[in-house]
């Protein structure tokens, strides 16, 4: 750029006080009061890293209006994907469930179980990873993950035995 063509260039604050109403007046057309704000600001901050390469004879007002209206294109295509605020998020019960929901005596079993054998079950029994992945996870081998998850579970069927809601099935999946 030569030096008497910089000097013909306006410093980019001249360039948003003089044109500043004109975007404004633009976007709250396009996206209404709402949203013109935003809109206006990206405007300009995209033109802040634009501006260096401007041309100074270029139309500025013109180039404003175009990355303006490029920005409401954006906002409108973006506002099907944004939230919309409301007063009171809709219940959404999860379909999983509740860890414990309705079970407290099971989870208070669960939770008296030791630590290796209480994270076999959880790993194999809740989660359904196989033995050789929950070996991976407690360190150890396949078997000696079986053997937790065992012994695990016949402590919770000996804790559980005076709880008939709980304890419906034996190991061979006869009913109590």
């Amino acid at each position: 750029m030569e030096p008497e063509q910089a000097a013909i260039k306006k410093p980019f604050e001249a360039v948003v006080q003089e044109q500043g109403a004109a975007v404004l007046r633009v976007c709250r057309a396009v996206l209404g009061v709402h949203d013109a704000d935003d809109a206006w600001s990206d405007t300009f901050l995209a033109a802040l890293q634009a501006y260096p390469d401007l041309p100074p004879e270029a139309n500025v007002q013109a180039w404003l209006v175009t990355i303006a209206h490029h920005k409401c294109i954006d906002h409108l295509r973006g506002g099907s994907r944004r939230a919309l605020p409301v007063d009171s998020p809709p219940e959404q019960p999860s379909r999983l469930g509740i860890p414990g929901d309705g079970h407290a005596e099971l989870l208070d079993a669960v939770i008296g179980l030791p630590p290796k054998q209480r994270q076999a079950v959880a790993y194999h029994y809740l989660a359904g990873l196989p033995y050789k992945d929950v070996a991976a996870l407690l360190g150890g081998t396949p078997d000696a993950a079986r053997r937790a998850g065992a012994d695990g579970v016949k402590s919770l069927r000996n804790a559980l035995a005076d709880l008939p809601a709980l304890a419906h099935s034996l190991s061979k999946g006869e009913l109590r």
